[in-house]
């Protein structure tokens, strides 16, 4: 058959504007979703799911999903929004979904299950292997990662003034699970993921919106942080900001200039300096009047309780004369969180950030033999301050790698205490400040059903632990509130140990936020995973990540699914004063209690009324344990654990370690910080 001829002027013309005609389709009538919502996704099984998207304005979406063969039938408004509850099967695996306004989007390898958040700080975001180093057999553990009913959602880092309906996440949106996406996820939520659908057949969806180094109040909603007193006026500012329509550039710029201007005012309240030279470094000046630190170690654990502000810090080193007049090299470590170091006087380096290590070359002219003076000028901003790091780390050293320690006694002299000055300008777009992380990375996922929530979050929060007593409840109820499901499961990971063994009984931060977080256990529906067996002295990310998903997932097949199995370590319950003795009950001794090593107990401290604590005997009797030592005839109160990294080893006959815990009420070092 002929075909009518066609001129290639009109030919193409067609062509064209079938194009501009099929993207104009595309453009108005294709169906967009959320990031929550992608092939491979998991649904909570046996809910209400809220699918939503947009779509033209008045358009007719259908939603048709494979399970119940159902289609169900929305409109979008005027602004392309749309919205259509569809309830979902029992578990089970090879599902499709489609959606449908004239064009069809079909999302495929759909399951139901069971699905989490996991959510917290560097400890929750660590992946397999990465920046915040290797877990413990990464290799093995990495290779091992093939299951297909683990499914994975990573969502990427952002904040936001204002809550978001999306969020970014990361390779477009659910990953099945193998060993190329599980060594880009965290480590402690797939080890939680994995002991689930070990017990529980099913599939198992986690979605990890974490981020290091962030604070809880950043992951909190503004309407229940305004019930606090001490965030209600910063929360009222980010609102403003958000309100004034300013662009992320015009918000940067400002913040920058606010930076160099509160750095100037510091510098001009710090009695260290005198116009504009730093006097506090010279080589003749008169410390008598100053006092003394213990280096290694954190201020606030040596007499300065919550200081925030310039300290100065110094002393002197004496160089054999075969060092003078040549390089060295002086290493202190890391210190909390900003100095600036000076060596018979002058400037020899500068560094920002409590986690990085401070090494600076000593010129030679500044060398000589005999008696040469170090000086540091420590900047705190909040939590811990001081030159903290391993004694190893903290010297000076010649080419030949001959050193001379740096540690033990110093002098110290405060510049400037913060609380002196106005309060300091805080970076708007930065991750650390109230309701940014809940914003983005938290709100858009409160619109679908999820089973429950795991947490590992503290570290930085630990210098305000008195007020994590309040403000980590605060953010448990704002998420329930937020996912409307007040009994929403939240489980947690207590604080590993972690720094320094101190050798007496000191007073400690973490030990404090560990506190606050046993007592978060008041709410129902509540877990805690102890950790205090798991840290590293020297490394505040634990590479041992198994034991601590295992331990999460203890407590939600234990209370979550109605499994029969101990899921927590002894928590103490009780106290009672006999003679020179303090008797001790717990909950939780399922198999009895036992020292896990067969040593005698470790970790337990007594005091009497004076409130000085002294290491203690601690003796098993039945479950029970009976507390003494000779240096108190009339005890009052037991500490456990209390320190931040202690030696502790009561646990139950299941293997789990007891949780820290005080019998006293006494004032500590947090309990003024806001």
């Amino acid at each position: 058959m002929n075909k009518p001829k066609t001129s290639p002027w009109l030919k193409g013309s067609l062509l064209v504007l079938s194009g501009l005609l099929f993207q104009q389709h595309l453009a108005q009538a294709k169906v967009t979703l959320p990031a929550v919502f992608s092939s491979h996704m998991v649904l909570q099984q046996k809910d209400k799911v809220p699918f939503h998207g947009t779509a033209a304005a008045g358009k007719t979406v259908t939603v048709s999903p494979s399970w119940n063969k159902k289609k169900y039938t929305t409109q979008a408004d005027k602004n392309g929004n749309w919205q259509v509850t569809v309830p979902t099967p029992a578990a089970g695996r090879g599902f499709t979904i489609s959606f449908n306004d004239g064009e069809e989007l079909t999302l495929t390898n759909v399951a139901a299950g069971e699905v989490w958040v996991a959510s917290g700080q560097s400890n929750m975001e660590m992946w397999p292997t990465g920046m915040f180093g290797d877990i413990r057999n990464a290799p093995q553990e990495i290779a091992a990662a093939n299951y297909p009913d683990i499914r994975l959602l990573q969502v990427d880092k952002n904040s936001s003034f204002s809550p978001l309906k999306d969020a970014q996440v990361s390779t477009g949106g659910w990953q099945v699970c193998t060993p190329e996406a599980m060594q880009k996820f965290s480590a402690v939520a797939y080890f939680f993921g994995r002991e689930l659908h070990k017990n529980l057949n099913v599939p198992i969806g986690i979605i990890n919106t974490s981020w290091g180094g962030t604070i809880a109040e950043a992951w909190t909603s503004g309407s229940s942080l305004k019930s606090m007193p001490e965030f209600a006026s910063k929360v009222e500012d980010i609102e403003k900001v958000a309100s004034t329509g300013k662009t992320q550039e015009t918000i940067l710029a400002d913040y920058q200039q606010a930076q160099l201007d509160f750095r100037k005012l510091i510098n001009s309240k710090d009695a260290g300096y005198a116009q504009g030279r730093a006097a506090w470094a010279a080589t003749d000046l008169n410390t008598s009047s100053w006092n003394q630190i213990k280096v290694p170690g954190l201020w606030e654990n040596q007499g300065l309780p919550g200081f925030d502000g310039i300290l100065w810090v110094r002393r002197t080193v004496t160089v054999p004369a075969s060092w003078a007049g040549k390089e060295l090299t002086i290493s202190l470590g890391p210190v909390d969180d900003d100095e600036i170091t000076f060596f018979n006087g002058e400037q020899v380096g500068a560094t920002e950030g409590w986690d990085k290590p401070r090494l600076y070359k000593v010129p030679a002219h500044l060398v000589k033999a005999g008696e040469n003076v170090v000086t540091v000028r420590v900047s705190d901003k909040e939590n811990g301050g001081g030159i903290y790091g391993n004694a190893q780390e903290i010297y000076l050293a010649n080419a030949a790698g001959e050193k001379e320690p740096l540690t033990g006694d110093w002098k110290y002299k405060p510049g400037v205490r913060l609380a002196e000055l106005p309060a300091a300008p805080t970076n708007p777009l930065g991750p650390n400040q109230p309701t940014v992380l809940y914003n983005a990375m938290v709100y858009p996922f409160t619109s679908v059903p999820v089973k429950g929530v795991i947490w590992y979050q503290g570290e930085s929060n630990a210098g305000r632990a008195y007020q994590y007593r309040t403000l980590f409840p605060t953010l448990i109820n704002d998420w329930r509130k937020s996912w409307n499901r007040p009994a929403l499961p939240f489980y947690f990971v207590q604080l590993a140990n972690f720094m320094a063994p101190t050798s007496e009984p000191v007073d400690s931060d973490w030990a404090e936020l560990r506190e606050a977080q046993l007592m978060t256990l008041k709410l129902p529906h509540t877990g805690m995973a102890v950790a205090i067996d798991l840290g590293e002295e020297k490394d505040i990310h634990p590479k041992n990540k198994q034991d601590v998903g295992y331990r999460l997932a203890l407590a939600a097949l234990a209370q979550t699914y109605g499994k029969k199995i101990p899921f927590s370590g002894p928590l103490y319950q009780s106290m009672k004063t006999e003679g020179n003795s303090i008797r001790l009950t717990f909950q939780h001794t399922n198999g009895g209690l036992q020292a896990k090593d067969g040593k005698p107990l470790t970790g337990f401290a007594i005091a009497g009324a004076d409130k000085k604590y002294y290491w203690a005997d601690a003796k098993i009797v039945g479950n029970e344990v009976v507390v003494t030592s000779p240096k108190v005839p009339n005890p009052v109160a037991v500490r456990y654990g209390w320190a931040n990294n202690p030696s502790v080893n009561l646990y139950n006959g299941a293997g789990l370690p007891a949780s820290p815990f005080r019998t006293d009420t006494w004032p500590g070092l947090t309990v003024a910080a806001k």
